[in-house]
């Protein structure tokens, strides 16, 4: 499994997170490629060697030729959408520019229509968001969001926000900034070095939405060292950020780290609406929901919806909850977490070709699960048992040697 960890000493932004993927090896041809595929002129992106402190690293800048209008949610949607990118790009994206806008429309206290990003920011937030997914993508490889997300693991180290102040569109704002604060929630933070912001909006709801767990670097084995720079040049404190791209260490099991456990007991709502839930949850970014029944006061029978997933979805998750059902409680507790190594194989069967989910213990694999998607999919293309399908994708695995 491949892994990216992001050294976020210095703080993260848009730039910061490009010009580290442009240092691990994706190129600015790749870039502009993948940003051609939507329909969105009038901007050049250049790539460039800085010193930063002392420090090597890149820097990457997105300039204006030509003044923007402001863009909503709607009018991001149909520029990514519309454009040619691969669907897991634009899925990722999507999800990210959501949760931008749904932080500042809760900030102004405003709906997600009137939120809009204004001129230059827009098409830079556009840039960032866009590249980076197309970045990750193409160092890790994303998955659909509503299938798991990330075959290989994004790990972020804990975010020095900074301190001090900066000065917005709105005034003067302690840091950080109310819309990268509330992007952080659930998400180690630290200040430290010196005064300003360090982390912005952007470069929060990125890695917030893409990464994995929270922590220090996991059991990895490196192939390669990215430094991305930040616009200031800080005298003794490097502005960059550092991501290292490598492998599972495969002689460990994965801990994915801590997790956040959700709960909450209705008895009063209607049952067609716990299928939509659970559809809302995993399209948040669950990792498990589960519904156990339950007997309660008055002696009604109802139903304990759990949830599962990582400390960064709390807020989002815990606001499909109270949209979607009819609770006005939700309970929430950390808990710890260890995995197997797990990667994804491909056989041959003579229905068609069938993903394998292989998990590892200490190298040897201890389980291997055809996938049902693909199973499903054959025994209906070729008129065949769903479980004949799933034996040939077994036998298939185990003939091809189980130790690979």
């Amino acid at each position: 499994m491949r892994i990216l960890y992001l050294d976020c000493a210095s703080g993260v932004s848009g730039d910061m997170l490009l010009g580290a993927l442009a240092d691990l090896g994706f190129s600015l041809a790749s870039l502009k490629a993948g940003l051609s595929l939507i329909q969105m002129k009038g901007y050049t992106v250049t790539s460039r060697q800085v010193e930063r402190s002392y420090f090597g690293a890149r820097k990457v800048d997105v300039k204006m030729s030509r003044r923007h209008g402001h863009r909503g949610l709607k009018e991001i949607r149909a520029l990514i959408e519309g454009g040619r990118l691969d669907p897991v790009v634009s899925q990722h994206a999507m999800k990210i520019f959501r949760r931008l806008i749904q932080v500042e429309a809760r900030i102004h206290r405003i709906s997600e229509q009137k939120v809009h990003l204004h001129e230059v920011g827009a098409v830079d937030a556009i840039v960032d968001v866009v590249g980076a997914v197309l970045g990750f993508h193409h160092l890790v490889g994303l998955g659909a969001p509503d299938e798991g997300g990330i075959p290989g693991r994004i790990v972020c180290s804990p975010l020095n926000v900074g301190s001090g102040t900066v000065r917005m569109e709105h005034g003067v704002l302690p840091v950080p900034a109310p819309a990268t604060a509330a992007l952080l929630k659930g998400v180690p933070i630290y200040s430290a070095g010196p005064p300003g912001e360090m982390v912005t909006p952007t470069g929060a709801a990125i890695v917030t939405t893409l990464a994995s767990s929270f922590g220090p670097p996991p059991a990895m084995v490196i192939d390669r060292i990215g430094y991305g720079a930040g616009s200031r040049d800080h005298e003794g404190h490097p502005n960059v950020l550092r991501a290292m791209l490598g492998a599972e260490w495969p002689e460990v099991a994965a801990a994915e780290g801590d997790v956040m456990v959700l709960e909450c007991t209705i008895d009063d709502m209607n049952p067609q609406g716990y299928g939509y839930l659970m559809e809302r949850l995993f399209a948040s970014g669950a990792r498990e929901v589960f519904y156990t029944p339950v007997q309660m006061k008055k002696n009604r029978p109802g139903v304990l919806v759990t949830i599962i997933s990582a400390v960064a979805r709390l807020d989002e998750l815990a606001h499909v909850v109270f949209e979607e059902t009819t609770t006005i409680g939700l309970r929430y507790r950390p808990s710890g977490r260890i995995e197997l190594a797990r990667d994804t194989v491909t056989v041959a069967t003579r229905f068609g070709k069938v993903r394998v989910k292989v998990s590892r213990l200490n190298g040897r694999v201890v389980q291997a699960q055809p996938e049902y998607e693909d199973c499903r999919k054959l025994a209906a293309r070729k008129r065949a048992p769903l479980k004949e399908v799933q034996a040939a994708a077994t036998a298939a695995f185990g003939g091809a040697g189980a130790s690979r």
